[in-house]
Parts: C-alpha cells; sequence; structure tokens
C-alpha cells in the first residue's frame, strides 16, 4: 500500500506531441502557446512540446522549433521534444531543448513500423546521438522511452527479457534516463510490478519514467502500480488524447487531469493546480471539437469535500 509523505511527483504533459500526433485536428500555433501558457500557469514543468519528424508525415507538429523557443522563455520550464533519428536530434540540439526523447520499440515489428529499424540499429542510432550531443557541447538530456514493453499490437508478447536488454543497451550507448512505455494499452498492475522490479533492479535509478494508454481502461490502475515501485515521473496526456499511428486501437493517453486528482488526493505534490488544469482541459475541447477525448474527472468534477488546493494542502 502507497504511503505518500507529501512527495514530489512529476507530471509531464505530452498531449502536444503525442495527443496531437494522433488526430486529425491541426492546431494554429497561437493556441499552442496558450496551451504552453495555461499549462504552466497551473504549476505543470515539463511539458512534450512536439516531435522533430518531417512535416509531410505529421503536418501536426510542423511548428516545434517555434514551441521550443516559446517554452524557452518560461523560467523553470523543461521543454522535451521526441526525435526519432540523428537528423532530428541534430535540430533538438540547435534549438536547445532542455530534452529529447527517442523512441525504442522492444517489439521488432513495431520498431520496424514505428522507425523503420531494428531495435540493434537504434542502439546504434542512440550512440551517433550522444556523440553529436556531445560534440555539440550541448546540454539537451537525452532519454529513451521503451515503447511496447508490455506487449504490441502488431507482434503480441514481448519478452522482458528483451525489455531488460534493452534498457541496459541504451544505457551503455549514451542514454541519460529510460523510461518504460505502455504504447497500445497492454499491460496490467501485476505486469507492470513485475517489470519495473526487474527494469530498476537492473538499471537503478536511471529509470526515471512511465507511459501508460488507457487503451483498455487501466492506466490509472497501472499508474498507481508504478508509484508503489518508487516511480515519481509520469507522462500523461490532458484529456486523455493520444495513441500510436503504428499501433492499431492504441487510443488514448492517461488523462493529466486524472493523473493529477489521483496523486493529490493520495497526498502526492505535484505542484499542479486541478481547477486550472480543469479549465485548460475544457479550453483545448472546444479547439478539438468531433475529436476523440478521455478522462472521468472532468466529468464529475473535484468533490465537494475538497477543492483542488484543499487537495494539495
Amino acid at each position: 500500500m502507497t504511503q505518500p509523505a507529501k512527495q514530489n511527483v512529476v507530471v509531464r504533459e505530452v498531449g502536444l506531441r503525442d495527443g496531437l500526433q494522433s488526430i486529425q485536428t491541426i492546431l494554429p500555433t497561437a493556441q499552442k502557446f496558450a496551451w504552453i501558457d495555461t499549462a504552466y500557469a497551473a504549476g505543470q514543468r515539463e511539458i512534450e512540446v512536439g516531435s522533430f519528424v518531417p512535416a509531410k508525415l505529421l503536418p501536426q507538429l510542423a511548428d516545434t522549433a517555434e514551441l521550443v523557443a516559446h517554452a524557452k522563455t518560461l523560467p523553470g520550464l523543461i521543454a522535451s521534444v521526441l526525435v526519432p533519428n540523428l537528423k532530428g536530434a541534430e535540430r533538438a540540439i540547435e534549438v536547445g531543448a532542455h530534452s529529447m526523447l527517442i523512441p525504442m520499440s522492444a517489439s521488432r515489428a513495431h520498431s520496424a513500423a514505428n522507425v523503420r529499424k531494428t531495435p540493434e540499429e537504434m542502439l546504434t542510432t542512440i550512440a551517433a546521438i550522444r556523440a553529436a550531443r556531445d560534440a555539440a557541447g550541448s546540454k539537451t538530456r537525452i532519454e529513451v522511452g521503451m515503447s511496447t514493453a508490455f506487449g504490441c499490437t502488431l507482434q503480441g508478447d514481448v519478452p522482458e527479457d528483451d525489455v531488460i536488454a534493452l534498457l541496459q543497451g541504451a544505457l551503455d550507448a549514451g542514454a541519460e534516463c529510460v523510461g518504460l512505455a505502455d504504447t497500445v494499452g497492454y499491460a496490467d498492475p501485476g505486469q507492470v510490478r513485475r517489470l519495473f522490479e526487474r527494469a530498476l533492479r537492473a538499471v537503478g535509478d536511471k529509470l526515471t519514467c512511465a507511459h501508460f494508454h488507457d487503451t483498455r481502461g487501466l492506466a490509472l490502475a497501472n499508474t498507481l502500480a508504478a508509484l508503489d515501485m518508487g516511480i515519481r515521473r509520469f507522462d500523461a496526456s490532458t484529456a486523455g488524447i493520444g495513441g500510436c499511428p503504428h499501433a492499431p486501437g492504441a487510443s488514448g493517453n492517461a488523462s493529466t487531469e486524472d493523473v493529477v486528482f489521483m496523486l493529490t488526493r493520495m497526498g502526492y505534490d505535484t505542484g499542479i493546480d486541478l481547477d486550472r488544469l480543469l479549465a485548460l482541459r475544457q479550453q483545448i475541447a472546444g479547439w478539438l471539437r468531433g475529436e476523440q477525448l478521455g478522462g472521468a474527472i472532468w466529468r464529475a468534477g473535484v468533490p465537494k469535500s475538497a477543492s483542488s488546493k484543499q487537495l494539495a494542502a
């Protein structure tokens, strides 16, 4: 049973990247600026603002460089970007992103579909990115997100031994930290506890993040399971938007507002004002009319017995 002692937990917002890449609507850059500003005002201090991929593939993310520049004007905000290859990493270094996330699939089938490389080839890419980062004298953090760590729509089961070996391989290749991602919503709490326990034994405090999808309604349960294993940093998307273009049926990230509500209700400190976050969710829902949104707390609201400020007190 989790026994928090007012511990800090980081909730990284990934809606601007993982969320927007999975829907048809292309938000104007000005609305994305407003999203970042409002999330920052609500207390969010780490936001994945986009991805450096060809605009013809993901026009939703074509303004990532502008978003990084804007995010860097907000004191204390960590602006992260996803980079699938060396070219993307060079752009991240050029614009001075604080962190770059390299997606690496434990599933060979997903790796081929997502980045057109084998996991072994991705390890070579990580090494090249580390060399380029160091040669540039950049301080951009290199993080690897282990996609499909709990199973894959394309491949099916993903051996845990493969996941552990690739986590260590990514660190050996030059990544500074790693995370586990349930890209297709296959995980259950028991599996989460088991894999995180093994991963923590293997790589220790280099395992810094958990990323869950709510495809089958278990995102919060899996978040709690990882929390119980000692993880204190989670990806989530406002309004639960998100998915994976190369994973059929992989809908919906963990909802930021639901994750924040659960954590603050349990006594953890996220630094996020839930009332402001829910107002942002309503604003985003207006921008994304017709798109599939997720989450639960927005329907019923914060319990009358406690405001969000009292929850966090």
